[in-house]
């Protein structure tokens, strides 16, 4: 018996009931359906659909953006059905103009789009149900998927009024609920995936099967930037189940009639590498280069006042931080056929189109020509953004002419990936003579992301990406400046959850920590005395210092971190305790302000994850190089968090009726240097390198 994982979990589970989630290609209006945009379709049974352009990796968007059009169309969301929609323009996130899913923007992005779209097919329905009776249409309500006139008592449900209100006008302005009128957003709703993941019947790209199809693996130079030299397939077509081996454009590819096969073909491959120019690189040489450029003037990317003028006590500090992988469950993998001028591609992918431009590439057809189907994705973090999983899978569907699946081993994952960028920072505080900050200066030494994607960018110009949580700090300073000095040193970089701002912010609040303690002042007031002008950024402070400062758990110590993201804002207090030299965060206390709260369930559970995620980055993590090859291979020696060591977490979503920001991301950046000015609380030495396993065995 061949048993896959979602018919397991068929087997082994309870099946789920209500929301649906699908997997189909969204189409045209069916016959006689209310499609007054992309992102909604009323059926003549009352079944309401909602298109989403953004993807699902568990930070619940497939329930938030769904709630937020159910809310103003006034629908329950109960009754929604939700698909993912195919990489097209027509689809795409108006603020970035294309499809992708990453910085904790998709509420933020689409949340007027949705609002307006809810708020259309409402207006539509009315002046239907007007037209029908013959009254004015501002003398009726909705409620629930009714339309009712309460002068005469006639309702009408949605679906009856669908036909007439096809027929009618797409309005172009139409007023939106005041949100004291909101019915769903804010409230808890049950999250449209959870049914589909109980009963098996979620597709992740790991799930996707189509007739006839194979499967490939791709063994890859071990030093970035290598090539091929030669190969010797004997051995790998010798291993049974395996049809076919040969080069693209990544490494080796190795079609098997499975998964297992596939792998065992690559490893009995005899391969000769051409190692390039990288293959002396070591991480120590890497942050010894880093600190003769952090000596050097650099990009200005913040500049206010005059920091060398100010005078009292200066305190200046060194940070390093490390490469990170970022480890998603669901190795990296996708489908493809391409066949009679056409590509299909079915992928966990978190950018639709930048996808589809490179699977048309690799397919040498036009985009148009090319389609790719959104799975759920076994975790993100930014990894996905790249697509390089993708370029394999066609290339190889491409070549053998039947439906391929790449599946990536987490080995492959682990030292193929687009790493965390590794980074060193100078900081140089000045203190007053009453204890006063009066001037910063900051610079951050790390590659360019938005660089390594496109090598055109100009090298004199400033990658926000780096100086995230370093330059748009909330702090008021009289003077401060943040300067931006570019290592391009050709290993792969990319996103990392809160890109930038997970590193520059354990810097900014460790040494934010430090110059409290030269000026004899409270972690918690010093912070205060500096945020005059950011009250939102007060305000989270406020909230856990009123509930937890000065009250640590027995046995711990405190620290404290203010983390800002993506017009997000968050404070979070740490109770550590050491064990020898292992420190153990028994609690998290957080306080977030993401503007309006669409489900605040998924607040809270999205900022326990982003806590955990960087959590496990501050105590472990690390990639390292020697020789220039990734030395971590798997779990074993890139741990993730273990249950025991997951701390208890206390969040505060504190309310608002600003615009609604990110969550997904804005937990990750306090957790570090909450912990490290615990353990400083705690023994009295500053930490100023990661991960702490290292830091604290020194």
């Amino acid at each position: 018996m061949t048993l896959v994982r979602g018919d397991f979990i068929k087997i082994t589970g309870a099946a789920g009931a209500g929301l649906v989630l699908g997997l189909r290609a969204p189409s045209a209006a069916a016959s006689g359906a209310l499609r007054p945009n992309p992102w909604v379709q009323i059926l003549p049974d009352g079944g309401v659909t909602v298109f989403l352009n953004k993807s699902e990796m568990g930070q619940g968007v497939a329930t938030g953006l769904p709630t937020i059009l159910a809310d103003e169309l006034d629908v329950p969301l109960e009754r929604v059905r939700v698909e993912f929609a195919t990489a097209d323009p027509l689809y795409n996130d108006p603020v970035s103009n294309d499809m992708h899913t990453g910085g904790s923007t998709s509420v933020r992005n689409m949340w007027m789009p949705l609002r307006r779209a809810g708020a259309t097919a409402r207006a539509m329905l009315v002046a239907a149900a007007a037209r029908r009776w013959g009254v004015d249409a501002t003398a009726c309500v909705t409620r629930q998927g009714n339309v009712l006139h309460p002068p005469s008592g006639r309702s009408a449900t949605y679906g009856s009024l669908v036909e007439t209100a096809a027929a009618l006008p797409v309005p172009q302005d139409v007023r939106l609920k005041d949100p004291d009128a909101f019915t769903q957003i804010g409230k808890r709703q049950t999250r449209i995936d959870i049914p589909s993941k109980v009963d098996g019947t979620a597709k992740y790209g790991m799930d996707v099967r189509l007739p006839g199809m194979v499967y490939a693996a791709v063994a890859k130079p071990p030093v970035f930037g290598g090539k091929l030299r030669r190969f010797d397939a004997s051995k790998a077509k010798a291993v049974k189940g395996v049809h076919a081996v040969f080069p693209i454009s990544s490494g080796v590819a190795v079609v098997a009639s499975n998964t297992w096969a596939a792998q065992q073909g690559k490893y009995a491959l005899a391969i000769a590498w051409d190692d390039g120019p990288l293959a002396q690189l070591s991480t120590a040489g890497l942050f010894d280069e880093a600190e003769r450029l952090a000596k050097t003037p650099g990009i200005l990317a913040k500049d206010v006042g005059d920091v060398e003028a100010a005078r009292g006590t200066v305190i200046e500090a060194v940070y390093r931080g490390p490469f990170l992988a970022h480890a998603a469950m669901e190795p990296m993998n996708a489908t493809a056929w391409v066949r009679d001028g056409r590509c299909e591609v079915w992928a966990p992918t978190q950018s639709q189109s930048l996808a589809r431009s490179i699977a048309a590439r690799a397919a040498g057809l036009p985009v148009d020509q090319c389609t790719i189907y959104t799975t759920y994705l076994g975790g993100g973090f930014g990894r996905r953004l790249q697509v390089d999983y993708v370029a394999d899978a066609v290339e190889v569907a491409k070549k053998i002419g039947v439906p391929v699946k790449v599946v990536w081993t987490r080995e492959d994952d682990m030292q193929h990936d687009f790493y965390r960028p590794m980074s060193l920072n100078a900081v140089r505080g000045v203190l007053d003579d009453d204890g006063k900050l009066v001037a910063l200066a900051h610079t951050v030494v790390s590659p360019s992301i938005a660089r390594y994607r496109n090598p055109q960018l100009p090298s004199i110009q400033v990658d926000p990406s780096a100086v995230n949580g370093a330059a748009n700090i909330v702090y008021d300073l009289p003077n401060f400046r943040v300067a931006y000095v570019p290592q391009d040193h050709g290993i792969p970089v990319g996103p990392w959850r809160a890109p930038g701002a997970n590193w520059n912010t354990f810097v900014t609040e460790s040494f934010i920590d430090e110059l409290a303690h030269a000026a004899k002042r409270d972690p918690i007031e010093f912070r205060q005395a500096l945020l005059g002008k950011s009250p939102r950024a007060a305000a989270v402070l406020r909230n856990v210092a009123t509930r937890v400062w000065g009250k640590p758990l027995p046995g711990t110590s405190q620290g404290v971190a203010v983390a800002f993201w993506n017009g997000s804002y968050a404070a979070l207090i740490a109770d550590v305790a050491l064990e020898g030299k292992k420190p153990r965060v028994k609690r998290a206390v957080i306080a977030v302000d993401c503007g309006i709260a669409i489900n605040p369930e998924i607040i809270v559970a999205q900022t326990e994850s982003a806590i955990n995620y960087g959590l496990a980055a501050a105590l472990t993590g690390k990639i390292t190089l020697k020789n220039g090859r990734v030395e971590q291979n798997n779990f074993y020696d890139y741990t993730v968090l273990r249950i025991p060591d997951a701390p208890q977490i206390e969040v505060s979503v504190l309310p608002s009726r600003a615009d609604p920001t990110g969550i997904g991301e804005l937990g990750t950046p306090p957790i570090a240097p909450a912990v490290a000015n615990a353990i400083f609380a705690a023994r009295g030495t500053r930490v100023r390198s990661l991960p702490l396993s290292d830091a604290l065995a020194l």
